[in-house]
């Protein structure tokens, strides 16, 4: 297994342009490869747009989540090592025996991530159509279910958000 240094150097070649390492780990991770459990060593880079795993091994493989599809992430240390798993559109991905990198920055910043996410506020929902709103009124009007006062009163307040 190489090294953290020259992994993640090998790694940033295939990162985004202008694409940054944050923090980097090097370990074990516990994963699906081609629909299979595997166990494959490589590092983990938390970068500042994404997760990427990279192993060099005979070429290398590399697999990218993006900060978006995170939902959580969980840390620990045994005796083999720290270790941390971190759930992506329902999946669950793992690296254990970490034996090189910062750990405890790498899930600092994907926290703070994910944190950053929750906090943006969503979208408005969309506003009804203001003069669509009005001839329904106008409907209910005609219909005898408003009085002509009725209608003027909320015909302005509706002309008044405009």
């Amino acid at each position: 297994m190489a090294g953290l240094e020259s992994n993640v150097s090998a790694a940033q070649k295939h990162l985004d342009p202008g694409e940054s390492v944050v923090a980097a780990v090097l370990g074990a991770y516990e994963g699906k490869f081609m629909g299979q459990d595997s166990l494959r060593n490589g590092v983990f880079l938390a970068t500042d747009r994404r997760l990427v795993f990279f192993a060099k091994f005979f070429g290398y493989e590399m697999e990218v989540f993006p900060y978006a599809n995170i939902s959580s992430i969980e840390m620990g240390k045994t005796l083999m090592g720290h270790h941390f798993s971190f759930f992506a559109s329902g999946n669950k991905a793992s690296m254990k025996w970490i034996s090189k990198g910062d750990v405890d920055k790498f899930v600092a910043h994907v926290k703070d991530v994910i944190q950053k996410k929750s906090a943006t506020p969503h979208a408005a929902p969309p506003q009804p159509d203001i003069p669509d709103q009005i001839r329904k009124l106008a409907e209910l009007r005609d219909a005898s279910v408003l009085t002509e006062a009725e209608f003027q009163g909320k015909k302005a307040e509706l002309l008044a958000k405009m």
